[in-house]
């Protein structure tokens, strides 16, 4: 994997004077005012796989649980925090590891954040989940096959990778290396998108992350 130019962790002079500063309030002080433990629900899959569509549907039914949420999604983070990034393999490393250090600020304020992007590579995923390893990290693999994901095209970006419009695109020519072991794993195809959410907040009622509720 190649080396990020906007930042060397090997580097001990990059933070020499820098010094963490401890909070008044901590983690399981804001955690313990919430009716659920915090986590990060990581969704990846293609694009057109339904990531976002999917996200959004739980963090919704979240919410009507009375869960504190947030959503990270991968399009809307790029219009500000990521803006600076392109689609390279090199700027795709450097957009996740971002993400991954965002997510655990929201973790440490105790929320339940849904992160939807691509995270095309294995070694980014993992270095988020260790970044991460004192929380809970859900990997969410939204599998969907390469051919329904064309067929789908919401924004028409196939029709252009395919064209040669658009250079670096997932699936088509740079890789997509799938999770082997997501702690979730949904499939799109053929399913409702209530039914894949509601996959996902069983999971996290099973897993005693947030309230079980007794269904009638």
């Amino acid at each position: 994997m190649a080396k990020s130019p906007y930042i060397n962790l090997d580097d001990p002079d990059k933070s020499a004077n820098v010094v963490w500063h401890q909070a008044s309030v901590s983690h399981d002080e804001r955690a313990s005012i919430k009716h659920h433990k915090a986590a990060i629900l990581w969704f990846t899959g293609l694009s057109g796989s339904g990531k976002s569509t999917v996200a959004n549907a739980v963090d919704r039914l979240l919410h009507q649980l009375t869960c504190h949420t947030y959503v990270l999604d991968g399009d809307n983070v790029r219009h500000g925090l990521n803006g600076d990034l392109g689609f390279s393999d090199l700027d795709r490393v450097e957009n996740i590891r971002r993400i991954g250090e965002v997510s655990k600020l929201f973790v440490d304020a105790g929320l339940l954040v849904l992160t939807a992007f691509i995270s095309p590579f294995k070694a980014d995923r993992d270095l988020v989940r260790r970044l991460n390893q004192e929380a809970h990290f859900i990997e969410v693999f939204i599998d969907t096959p390469l051919e329904v994901c064309e067929q789908r095209d919401p924004k028409g970006l196939y029709q252009k990778a395919r064209s040669g419009e658009i250079k670096h695109f997932t699936g088509i020519d740079s890789a997509y290396e799938a999770p082997e072991s997501p702690e979730i794993r949904v499939e799109t195809a053929g399913k409702s998108i209530e039914s894949c959410a509601q996959q996902v907040v069983d999971y996290l009622q099973e897993q005693g992350l947030i309230h079980k509720v007794i269904k009638p």
